[in-house]
């Protein structure tokens, strides 16, 4: 027997909008298409999701009278949204939320952000348009990430850092401006990585996760999900990564 859906009489869902089993959309939030709501999502209360990209030279059509004139927005399974979280609709792509991410309150999505599965984004944290967030970040507090910027799969990222650089897979970044300060041992050990594989990543990320630190860390020589991280890093177009912190090459 499948979940009900459950639409609090005080919430908006607009055309062109399509719920999944077991949503449950809490008071005066706004649902706008073209969205699709993936099963047993939770959307707070006031939160926004979909609306024009928020960019001046883009036509801001009406979602909420049928007028779905941009890319849609796809929200993946088990996903929680919480109070005043804000998603934008895509300009030249969907915007994409993954499978059981976090968004706490008042985060903020913008047009065309891709974020992977199993993301964490902390209450006042905004994402620039057109960035990509791989799976299992983590996002602390009011961060802040400027667009067309990645941020690898299992980077964890302090409070309050305006991340103005990529981001390697599974580093630890924070401060003003944003420094690599190591690896995200937690992270990775919460995901099953061996020591090891760990203690080999960190050395590459002190090298400066530089294409050429193959003499520290082959990337086809390391399988499953730290293998994907490390290629989809290497094959990153137009790369500008983040600097690594002195105190910690040292």
């Amino acid at each position: 027997m499948s979940a009900p859906t459950a639409v609090h009489p005080s919430a908006f869902v607009g055309p062109g909008v399509e719920l999944g089993v077991g949503v449950v959309v809490g008071p005066l939030a706004v649902l706008l298409g073209p969205t699709t709501i993936g099963d047993f999502v939770r959307i707070g209360p006031g939160a926004h999701v979909g609306g024009a990209p928020e960019i001046a030279s883009v036509r801001q059509n009406n979602a909420w009278d049928g007028d779905l004139d941009h890319h849609e927005i796809r929200i993946g399974t088990h996903t929680n949204l919480r109070d005043g979280v804000v998603v934008h609709h895509g300009s030249r792509r969907p915007t994409l939320i993954g499978e059981s991410c976090q968004l706490f309150s008042r985060a903020y999505v913008a047009h065309d952000v891709q974020v992977g599965d199993g993301v964490t984004l902390s209450g006042g944290v905004s994402v620039g348009g057109h960035a990509t967030i791989g799976d299992g970040a983590n996002l602390g507090l009011n961060a802040c990430v400027h667009q067309f910027r990645s941020i690898g799969p299992g980077a964890m990222v302090g409070m309050g850092t305006p991340v103005t650089r990529d981001l390697p897979p599974f580093s630890l970044v924070f401060g003003t401006p944003p420094r690599l300060h190591g690896v995200n041992r937690v992270g990775m050990t919460r995901a099953g990585v061996h020591e090891a594989t760990i203690e080999r990543v960190e050395a590459w990320l002190m090298a400066g996760a530089a294409a050429e630190a193959r003499e520290v860390l082959d990337v086809d020589d390391v399988t499953g999900v730290v293998g994907a991280a490390l290629a989809w890093w290497r094959d990153l177009p137009e790369r500008d990564s983040v600097t690594v912190a002195a105190r910690a090459r040292s």
